[in-house]
């Protein structure tokens, strides 16, 4: 989920989450915490537990600072393979929000 397709546009509160360190992900979702009410990290096959950890540390290890998990979205996307075979990936969306 680190690229993005082309001709689309990547929303200002959407984080896509690939194969940097964690807390590198931990600490853009923050930022944009401080200017977004509500932020969606996304991600596909792999990085799914990483996207998963992400909203758990800001959740629980950040919890005076009052986030909460919204909706979870998961699904699958087809993705062609190197082979030419089409094949199916997992996907998720946390969206995570700032508690009122």
């Amino acid at each position: 989920m680190s690229t993005i397709r082309a001709g689309s546009k990547k929303a200002s509160n959407e984080i896509f989450i690939g194969k940097k360190p964690l807390m590198t992900y931990v600490t853009a979702t923050l930022v944009q915490l401080a200017n977004e009410p509500t932020v969606v990290v996304k991600a596909r096959g792999k990085s799914i537990t990483r996207a998963v950890d992400v909203a758990q540390i800001i959740v629980k290890r950040m919890n005076t600072l009052g986030y909460k998990i919204g909706p979870v979205k998961v699904g699958s996307d087809l993705i062609q393979s190197e082979d030419g075979r089409e094949r199916a990936v997992s996907t998720i969306e946390v969206s995570i929000s700032r508690a009122k």
